[in-house]
C-alpha cells in the first residue's frame, strides 16, 4: 500500500500552515492575562473605595475600654439623620424635644449631602438597621470633615432661642467626637490624615454605632426604628394602630408588632439606658401615616409644660439672620412686586412622585391668577432645572409668557455667595461650645458651603400672593411653616 498517496481523513497539516494557530493561541492567551488583571485592578479599586463602609479589622479585644476609660462629665445624645434636608431638620426638631424630655446634651450634626444617606420605606418595613444607618451617617460626617465640606445644622439654623433656654444644652459633632475618640482635632479636619488617626476613627464609628452593643455606662445604642416602635411621651401605650399588612408580614418575614412606647419610661432615668453616659438613636424622622406616625408621635406633654414649651418654640425655629435677611433683601430689592412662589425641584422625592399632579395644579391655578390679578404676575421660581433645560416645559412656557414676570436663583449667583460666606465667618455653631474656638481655624470649610435651598425658602416666605408647593414635601410644608408664622416680618 502506497502510504505516500492515500488520502487520511484526518490530513496532517504542514508546520507552515500550523503556525497560524501557534501566534492564534498565543494572542488569545495574552488577552485572557490582560482581562484577569484588569478585573483585579478594578476589584481593588472597588475594595479601597468601600472601605469607609466597611467594618475595620480591631487591633484591641475591647475597645470600648479606649472610649469609656474617662467619665464623662455629661450625658449625652446622638441620632442618625438622612435624606434631603427637609428630612433632616425635621429630625433635628425631633431630636431637640428627646434631648429635653431625657434631660441630655444633643449632638449637633453636620447637615449632609441630598440623599447621601437614605433610610428606606417605613411604611414598607424595609429600612436600614439603626446600627447599619448610624455609621453610614458617621462616614460620611468623616467625609464632610476631610473633604472642607462641613457645615453644621447651627450654620443653617438660628438655636440661640433654644440655647437660652437652661434645660436644652447643644455641643459640636466636632467637638464631641474629638472628646470620644482621643483624636486630634486638626487631624479630623485634615485630608492628609495619618493612618492611626483614620483607624482610630474608624474603630471609633463601629463604637458609636452600636456593633460592640450596649457598653456598661457609656453607651446604649438603641435598635428600636419605625419598624417596631411608636415613641411618645405622657400619652397611652400599647399596640399601635398601623401595622404590617399580611402580604409585607409575609415578604419580610415579620413576627413582631409596633408598638407604642413611652420614651422617658423606656429611655429615662430609671432605665437601663438611664445610667448610659452616650444615648445613640437612629433615624428619627416621622411623619403621619395609616392613622398613626411612623416613629415619633410627640405632638404635646399633657404634664410638663417645659417640653410643651419647647415644641411651641421648634414649630417656628428660624434660620440663621443672615439667610433671611438676604431672602427679605431679594424679594423687596429684586423682585420689587408681591409675588407668588413655586417650588417645582427635581430632586425632591414628593415631586417624583406628584409631578404630574403638581403641574396640573399650578397651569390650573395660574389661569385663575390670569383672570383674578393684574398684570404681569411676579412670579419666585424654586427649582434645580438648569435654566438651558427649560425649553419645552412648563418653566419654559412661563418665562416666555408676557403675562408673568419670573425671577429664580442659581448656585453661582451673587447673593447666594455672599450670604454663605458671612454665616461662616459669623461662627454660629461654635456658640455650642466656647472650648471649639481656638481649634475653629484648622475646621472651617475649605469651599463655600451651598446655601441656594435656604435662601429659597427664605425667599418663597416672603410671597404674599401664594405659594404652591408639592404635596407630602417637607420643604414645602417648612415653607408653609414659615409663611403661618410670618418669618418674612422678622
Amino acid at each position: 500500500m502506497d502510504f505516500n498517496s492515500s488520502k487520511s481523513p484526518y490530513p496532517l497539516r504542514s508546520l507552515k500552515s500550523r503556525r497560524p494557530l501557534i501566534h492564534s493561541n498565543y494572542r488569545w492567551s495574552c488577552l485572557l492575562v490582560v482581562i484577569v488583571f484588569l478585573i483585579f485592578l478594578i476589584s481593588c479599586k472597588t475594595l479601597v473605595s468601600d472601605s469607609s463602609n466597611r467594618l475595620p479589622i480591631r487591633q484591641h479585644s475591647s475597645p470600648n475600654q479606649r472610649f469609656c476609660a474617662e467619665g464623662f462629665r455629661e450625658k449625652f445624645m446622638w441620632y442618625a439623620p438622612h435624606s434631603g434636608f427637609g428630612n433632616q431638620l425635621s429630625e433635628f426638631k425631633n431630636a431637640v424635644v428627646i434631648a429635653g424630655i431625657l434631660n441630655r446634651t444633643l449632638i449637633v450634626p453636620p447637615i449632609l449631602d441630598h440623599h447621601a444617606v437614605a433610610l428606606g420605606s417605613c411604611p414598607k418595613f424595609r429600612v436600614l438597621d439603626p446600627n447599619d444607618l448610624r455609621f453610614k451617617v458617621w462616614n460620611h460626617s468623616i467625609e464632610l470633615l476631610r473633604e472642607g465640606r462641613y457645615v453644621s445644622m447651627a450654620h443653617i439654623m438660628d438655636l440661640s432661642s433654644l440655647a437660652s433656654l437652661s434645660s436644652i444644652r447643644f455641643i459640636d459633632f466636632r467637638v464631641f467626637i474629638s472628646m470620644l475618640c482621643r483624636v486630634n482635632l486638626n487631624s479630623v479636619c485634615s485630608s492628609s490624615q495619618d493612618k492611626n488617626s483614620a483607624f482610630l476613627l474608624k474603630e471609633c464609628g463601629v463604637f458609636l454605632s452600636g456593633f460592640d452593643g450596649i457598653v456598661g455606662n457609656c453607651l446604649f445604642a438603641s435598635q428600636d426604628d419605625c419598624r417596631t416602635t411608636v415613641w411618645t411621651y405622657q400619652t397611652s401605650n400599647g399596640e399601635d394602630l398601623f401595622q404590617a399588612s399580611d402580604e409585607v408580614k409575609m415578604k419580610r418575614k415579620i413576627s413582631y408588632m409596633r408598638y407604642r412606647k413611652d420614651i422617658y419610661q423606656t429611655l429615662g432615668p430609671s432605665s437601663a439606658a438611664g445610667s448610659a453616659a452616650i444615648l445613640a438613636f437612629g433615624s428619627l424622622f416621622t411623619a403621619p401615616y395609616g392613622g398613626s406616625e411612623s416613629h415619633i408621635d410627640i405632638h404635646r406633654a399633657p404634664k410638663d409644660q417645659r417640653i410643651n414649651e419647647l415644641i411651641q418654640s421648634l414649630i417656628s425655629l428660624p434660620f440663621a439672620s443672615e439667610i433671611l435677611h438676604s431672602g427679605k433683601e431679594f424679594a423687596h430689592r429684586t423682585i420689587s412686586a408681591p409675588f407668588l412662589c413655586l417650588q417645582l425641584r427635581l430632586m425632591d422625592g414628593q415631586f417624583k412622585n406628584h409631578w404630574t399632579t403638581t403641574f396640573q395644579y399650578v397651569k390650573k391655578e395660574l389661569d385663575m391668577f390670569k383672570q383674578n390679578t393684574s398684570l404681569p404676575i411676579h412670579i419666585f421660581v424654586m427649582t434645580d432645572l438648569p435654566i438651558r433645560n427649560w425649553t419645552g416645559t412648563l418653566l419654559g412656557t412661563l418665562s416666555k409668557d408676557p403675562s408673568f414676570k419670573v425671577f429664580f436663583l442659581r448656585a453661582d449667583d451673587k447673593v447666594v455667595f455672599e450670604t454663605a460666606k458671612k454665616i461662616i465667618d459669623r461662627r454660629h455653631s461654635l456658640k455650642l461650645e466656647s472650648s471649639f474656638d481656638s481649634k475653629e481655624r484648622q475646621c472651617r470649610p475649605s469651599s463655600i458651603p451651598d446655601v441656594l435651598l435656604y435662601l429659597e425658602q427664605s425667599i418663597c416666605s416672603c410671597g404674599s400672593i401664594g405659594f404652591i408647593g408639592t404635596s407630602g414635601s417637607t420643604i414645602a410644608e417648612a415653607i408653609e411653616l414659615m409663611r403661618r408664622n410670618r418669618m418674612c416680618s422678622y
